[in-house]
């Protein structure tokens, strides 16, 4: 087993496969480390944007495959991370970055922050999931409406954006603080799926309009959004990440995932190596390992974050989902256009818009409000539920 290195503050101790991960809390980021099992032990720093549940596989399974790695693992928010690469863009201290805040990535990445990989894997790797061969897309994951499932005995639940615009409008009293997205101003993951929404469907600022009519909420994670949602003050979530949503619907009977059917977008988390990484060595190995067959078919098998490589199909492959949802299926590409959502008038435009529409519209993200009660026991007519799609 890892030897365990104790931390000063929130540590408990995760089994997960051949390895132990310590986790360590702080206010900044959730830290997981694993101890090399060998004397001379080499050091790999990791920030990323992906909750332990998902990434403690992938570093059990890295860490079974190099015993003489010491990981150290930081979890941050998107823009948390970026900002932290920035300050330290003179002296880095992580060695990998991994982030679903495509355009963010590609920011780095294009301002000379990402070293490239030079190796067989890398080269492989499919063009559409890389940039050169210093920024990877290494998961495939479709952003997925959520409901709650006694919506259904009050009205229609959504199958699609245009079922959603639809019901906001309808029912906009109804659904006055029950409805959740992410904030585009806080979270870079949110910002993206808003330019990507704005991008492919003409009446995205109607629905977003309809959002602000309706006091959505507003949050910057996922996890938020669905505890919010299991615990009854949200009954319909918007453009969550199907990765997570997957994992928590399956232990929360009363949520039900949608992937819509008019069009579905797919985020990658991008990893590339820092430029300066002390520990280059190091961060070469743990991304041809995120690259190889053995990771990208435990990614499809033991998480639901997806598998990109060409050669692993079945459930929880990017191949599969594309089988299955065929033209709906629209991947965020990487690339220049990644950049260009990053111009300052275009950004700053998209959410100029976006507070218009929540102007004298308060959110709970806006202070404290009365709590709101779950759905009422009070029988009313069952409709039947359409079956959830699933990544």
């Amino acid at each position: 087993m890892a030897r365990i290195r104790r931390g000063a503050v929130g540590l408990t101790r995760v089994a997960v496969g051949l390895a132990t991960l310590a986790l360590v809390t702080t206010a900044q980021a959730r830290t997981l480390h694993v101890a090399a099992e060998t004397d001379s032990s080499l050091p790999l720093v990791i920030y990323g944007v992906l909750d332990p549940p998902q990434v403690r596989p992938l570093l059990a399974d890295f860490h079974r495959r190099n015993p003489d790695i010491e990981i150290e693992y930081h979890n941050l928010e998107t823009l948390a991370l970026h900002a932290r690469v920035l300050q330290e863009r003179n002296a880095p201290r992580a060695d990998v970055l991994m982030s679903p805040a495509m355009p963010w990535q590609y920011e780095l990445a294009n301002e000379g922050l990402s070293a490239p990989l030079d190796s067989p894997a890398a080269a492989a790797w499919p063009s559409w999931a890389r940039w050169r061969q210093e920024l990877f897309g290494f998961t495939f994951e479709p952003i997925v409406m959520v409901y709650r499932r006694d919506l259904a005995r009050r009205m229609a639940v959504p199958t699609s954006h245009a079922e959603l615009l639809n019901l906001l409008q309808q029912h906009a009293n109804a659904l006055k603080h029950r409805v959740v997205t992410y904030d585009p101003r806080r979270s870079g993951a949110g910002y993206t799926y808003a330019i990507e929404d704005a991008r492919i469907s003409a009446r995205y600022w109607d629905l977003v309009e309809a959002l602000g009519q309706s006091h959505s909420a507003l949050e910057t994670t996922t996890g938020a959004m669905l505890e919010g949602l299991s615990d009854g003050r949200y009954w319909i979530g918007y453009n969550l990440i199907g990765s997570y949503v997957q994992d928590y619907v399956a232990t929360h009977p009363e949520l039900v995932m949608v992937v819509p059917q008019d069009y579905a977008l797919v985020l990658q988390r991008l990893v590339m190596m820092s430029r300066e990484a002390p520990h280059p060595a190091t961060a070469r190995r743990f991304i041809d390992y995120l690259l190889s067959a053995p990771a990208q078919r435990l990614l499809a098998s033991r998480t639901t974050l997806g598998a990109v490589h060409p050669g692993i199909d079945g459930d929880g492959t990017a191949a599969d989902l594309r089988a299955r949802l065929g033209d709906a299926i629209r991947p965020v590409q990487i690339g220049p256009g990644l950049l260009a959502t990053l111009d300052t008038l275009k950004r700053q435009t998209l959410l100029e818009q976006w507070q218009q529409a929540f102007d004298n519209h308060s959110t709970f993200t806006d202070g404290p409000m009365e709590p709101s009660a779950p759905f009422s026991p009070t029988p009313v007519p069952t409709a039947s539920l359409p079956e959830a799609s699933q990544p």
